[in-house]
């Protein structure tokens, strides 16, 4: 019987140990609680977290005896360890341990088998997710209840160094990933900010002084807001008749006008302006409080914001006449000079009018320029900005023509200003007889009654748009600006000319230009096509079908302004004649605008020979952001647009290249008050 006795008490043992355990796990949950807290703080070491951890079982293990038989004491102690050890581990992985993740984790672990080691998981310092994963029966440890200390099996250690590799070698893609994908974006943006436009760039740069406050004139903005603000209720306060409120935000909306006035930046306003806007801000609360709706609202900005866009659009207009006036007008400066060297020019006796060196006129062996020109100062800046940085000037001859109004002044000029040791002829258009209206398109053109009218009648219902205006220029109509298409008959006995525009200027020395095989090509020149401008399509009317039969439209367009002319290779294709065809054949101007450009590019269509770049670089009339190094570089320098250099809207930045070479201390320049 004694030994049935003792199974049945033994059998009741596990029972009675669970029972406890349920009584003191909370107690000792508690009491295990500052494990966490030591390890956690930062100024204690591992080695005093771990002596404090085992003298806490020792002490568990110490009051246990006191109360149970040494081998229950021994039972309980396991799993009193497992209980700690789990949450240690969970504590350290996963931050503070929550009863739900305590009895969900440690419910596969509550095996006791007398007084042999448990399997419980021990692992510390391992990642939560780790821990959820592995088999608990494949973790192992060594108890000594002596010792009262846990070590790892080899299997244990090599696990854990396996999994620290593995971490190692992850750390490491993820770094060589982010430092590829870090390539890819730096090389995107690098091929992105090929295609952004220079001009663009030019215009509108992070590092100008005006983008380094994002809000340089935040309280000017504020003010022209409160102002929209106030225009609104007003309108809506007349609509709902409020009168005191309509007057109380009339009174404050002029107060705000006047403050704000001309003022473009907060560094011109007043500073008792701010007490303005608060007041301002105070009614326009009230305003809202007493008068918003959201469809008046919504109705009145919608109002106003049209009502300004067609103000814009009215101003653009009006900035596009201005700029086309201003730029086929004279300054009076200018004026004051041709008139004055004209009384003088005819005040000389006749055999002071000539100019010497005459001989080297027609000698096809010296380097000729043609110029035409009205301008006296414009033409002289090309003469003295050649002759300055030629290597010899006296190999230079320049063949200049002007109008009949012009003509004394031109000649006066250079007779009191001669170019040195070059050459200069001056001619005047209307002497050339042979260029009558039954020999010359244009001429005959505009004898017509249909000419005179789209020209001298600006009332007109077709020429009122101001794309139009652009090609009403008077200089259309003279003969000035189609000559270049007669060079062979004004200069019959020479081989080669350069044709340069009043509106350039030289840069180094052109004697090279003499030396370029043009290929058999008529015209050497500067192409100025880019990706998707100036090609044929934009000056040429390819709905035309004379237009699309004959020309590429995306054929590459050309500059005027320097050109190097073969007049051998011009006389045998007829270039003239070409030309007359085509001109002919635009009476209706149906093919293309006035202008010479559209004829020279059909003209010498298949005969122009590309030049290097470096020879002509354009678009100082109107390109406020061409590369500096791209003009320093450049042979010449042209001003083609509407900003002229010696007009009052010309750009600051490229006037100098122009007004190094006029002569400003010169009497006449002085009595006439041109300065620079």
């Amino acid at each position: 019987m004694a030994p049935n006795n003792n199974r049945t008490k033994g059998s009741h043992f596990p029972l009675l140990a669970f029972l406890l355990l349920c009584l003191l796990a909370p107690l000792l949950f508690f009491r295990a609680s500052p494990l966490h807290t030591f390890h956690d703080q930062g100024g204690n070491s591992a080695v005093t977290s771990r002596k404090v951890a085992r003298f806490r079982e020792w002490q568990s293990l110490q009051d246990l005896e006191s109360l149970f038989s040494k081998e229950a004491s021994e039972s309980l102690y396991l799993l009193l360890l497992c209980v700690l050890d789990v949450i240690v581990s969970n504590t350290n992985d996963v931050g503070p341990l929550s009863l739900e993740s305590f009895r969900i984790k440690l419910s596969a672990s509550w095996r006791v088998v007398g007084s042999k080691a448990s399997n419980a998981t021990n692992q510390v310092n391992e990642p939560a997710n780790n821990v959820g994963q592995e088999k608990q029966n494949g973790k192992e440890g060594r108890f000594s209840v002596g010792h009262a200390q846990w070590t790892d099996s080899p299997a244990q250690l090599s696990r854990r160094q396996l999994i620290e590799k593995r971490k190692e070698k992850r750390a490491a893609e993820l770094i060589r990933e982010d430092d590829e994908a870090i390539v890819k974006l730096e090389n995107s943006a690098l091929e992105h900010s090929k295609s952004v436009d220079s001009a663009v760039l030019g215009k509108y740069n992070i590092w100008r002084k005006e983008n380094e406050n994002e809000n340089p004139d935040s309280t000017v903005r504020l003010m022209r807001d409160q102002i929209i603000m106030a225009k609104v209720y007003l309108s809506i306060a007349k609509l709902k008749e409020n009168l005191q409120l309509y007057q109380e935000l009339e009174s404050q909306l002029k107060g705000s006008q006047r403050a704000l006035g001309e003022a473009t930046s907060d560094a011109d306003l007043n500073p008792r302006d701010h007490e303005n806007i608060k007041t301002m801000g105070q009614v326009l609360s009230k305003a809202k409080e007493k008068l918003y709706d959201c469809k008046l609202v919504t109705g009145k900005l919608r109002a106003m914001l049209q009502t300004a866009d067609e103000r814009v659009r009215s101003l653009r207009k009006q900035s596009t006449f201005l700029s086309q006036l201003a730029a086929k007008t004279i300054p009076n400066g200018i004026h004051c000079l041709s008139m004055r060297l004209t009384i003088d020019y005819f005040l000389l006796p006749l055999e002071q009018r000539k100019f010497p060196r005459s001989e080297n006129l027609d000698n096809p062996a010296l380097y000729h320029y043609a110029l035409f020109s009205d301008n006296v100062l414009a033409a002289s800046v090309v003469v003295n900005s050649t002759i300055m940085n030629a290597k010899d000037p006296s190999k230079h001859v320049f063949h200049l023509v002007t109008d009949k109004l012009n003509f004394g002044a031109m000649n006066m000029w250079f007779l009191l200003n001669p170019p040195g040791k070059a050459t200069i002829n001056v001619e005047n258009v209307d002497e050339f007889k042979w260029l009558n209206s039954s020999y010359c398109p244009v001429l005959k053109q505009l004898e017509s009654a249909t000419m005179k009218e789209y020209y001298f009648k600006a009332g007109h219902p077709t020429t009122t748009g101001a794309s139009n205006l652009k090609y009403r220029n008077p200089k259309y109509l003279s003969m000035l600006n189609h000559l270049r298409f007669y060079l062979p008959q004004v200069y019959p006995k020479l081989d080669k000319i350069l044709f340069l525009d009043d509106d350039i200027v030289v840069q180094k020395d052109l004697t090279g230009l003499w030396a370029v095989n043009l290929h058999g090509k008529v015209n050497g020149a500067v192409e100025t096509c880019g990706e998707s401008f100036h090609r044929f399509d934009k000056y040429l009317n390819f709905s035309n079908p004379h237009i699309a039969k004959n020309f590429d439209p995306n054929a590459c367009g050309w500059a005027y302004g320097m050109n190097m002319f073969d007049l051998k290779v011009w006389k045998k294709k007829d270039i003239t004649g070409i030309y007359h065809k085509w001109q002919n054949l635009n009476e209706d101007r149906v093919l293309w605008k006035l202008g010479t450009l559209p004829p020279g590019l059909m003209t010498f269509y298949g005969l122009t020979h590309p030049l290097n770049k470096s020879w002509h670089v354009l678009g100082l009339g109107y390109n406020p952001s061409i590369d500096r190094s791209e003009i320093d570089n450049a042979a010449v320098v042209h001003y083609n647009g509407n900003m002229k250099p010696w007009l009052e809207i010309a750009m600051t930045k490229y006037r100098s290249y122009w007004t190094k070479y006029v002569k400003f201390s010169h009497p006449y320049l002085q009595n006439c008050k041109l300065h620079e």
